[in-house]
């Protein structure tokens, strides 16, 4: 047998050199790599952010940690009901970068003093040390209604529906902006809050919104889509079959509305969505209130004595999640 058979010709030794040298190296990278996806901030996840302790409250002066989003304090009086509870709002929460050094959540929590208010908080937490801390909280009021909170940069925008000078704590109807940033002594207002305006149907209009829940604990169907629209005081969409439309006049009290006659076009269709179809009118036609509910337009409806909320989310432009 010859030397060449036997043994590695030094072009081939060069060759494997070179290829080992390279797979030491990219395992080097790749271990590098490794390393500082560990070592990247992550942002809270809803787990977290459901045990984390709070505070910064008005009512309970002492930090409190959420249990599965809730916390429960004692009995004002000894074997009283009413207590002290915090909780977190609809399971509510948006990721950002608030602190340009990793990732950030906000939440929602309501402060229930056992009264009739609900005081709302906004609060900021980031991942400190590998530990989930309350970095700041700010009060947005007494039985504040949120339409949308976004973060857009190191900015936390909240838009809101309050109490105005007129209005009574049951009924707010003064719609307005504010816009918070994190620094190292908490969530400090950037600037005053925009002029108010006052809720109207104007307020929801501009926007197509999609039924998800019947009611808070009876969510709709996907299919057939229910769709609702404000244009120029009437409310129209589709219905899960045929396109409705129908008046809407507003009452004395912010959010109060009356709605008039329901049309629709006379389209017949499968059975289910017929069932939609005939839910959801007769739901509409029965509509007294309208607001929000954390971001989720919500029409308010008393069919046959009982009184119950429609939810609907914004529709996401085509081509979005």
């Amino acid at each position: 047998m010859t030397a060449r058979g036997r043994f590695c010709s030094p072009s081939l030794l060069v060759s494997w050199g070179l290829m080992l040298l390279v797979i030491v190296a990219g395992d080097g990278c790749a271990a590098e790599a490794h390393r500082a996806v560990l070592a990247e901030p992550r942002a809270p996840a809803l787990g977290e952010l459901k045990n984390a302790t709070y505070s910064g409250f008005e009512v309970v002066e002492t930090p409190i940690t959420l249990k599965d989003g809730r916390w429960e304090g004692a009995p004002y009086v000894a074997d009283g009901a009413s207590r002290p509870t915090i909780s977190l709002v609809g399971d509510f929460y948006r990721i950002g970068d608030l602190s340009a050094d990793g990732s950030d959540a906000v939440v929602l929590l309501a402060e229930h003093a056992g009264g009739s208010g609900e005081y709302i908080y906004l609060a900021a937490v980031a991942r400190r040390d590998g530990q989930v801390r309350n970095v700041g909280t700010v009060r947005l009021g007494d039985r504040v209604q949120i339409r949308a909170v976004r973060l857009e940069g190191r900015d936390v925008i909240v838009d809101l529906i309050r109490a105005g000078p007129q209005d009574a704590a049951c009924c707010p109807g003064e719609v307005v902006t504010r816009r918070w940033q994190l620094r190292p002594d908490g969530l400090q207002e950037t600037q005053a809050a925009s002029p108010p305006g006052r809720l109207t149907l104007k307020t929801i209009g501009g926007t197509e919104w999609v039924l998800r829940a019947w009611n808070l604990y009876d969510a709709a169907p996907a299919d057939p889509e229910v769709t609702l629209a404000v244009k120029d005081g009437t409310f129209v969409g589709g219905s899960g079959c045929n396109r409705y439309f129908a008046a809407g006049t507003l009452g004395a009290m912010p959010g109060d509305v009356t709605v008039g006659a329901v049309g629709a076009t006379r389209m017949a269709c499968p059975e289910e969505q017929m069932a939609v179809e005939s839910r959801f009118l007769k739901q509409l036609a029965a509509v007294k209130k309208f607001g929000f509910r954390v971001g989720q337009l919500a029409l308010s409806y008393e069919v046959d004595g009982v009184w119950g909320v429609m939810l609907f989310d914004a529709q996401q432009p085509s081509g979005r999640k």
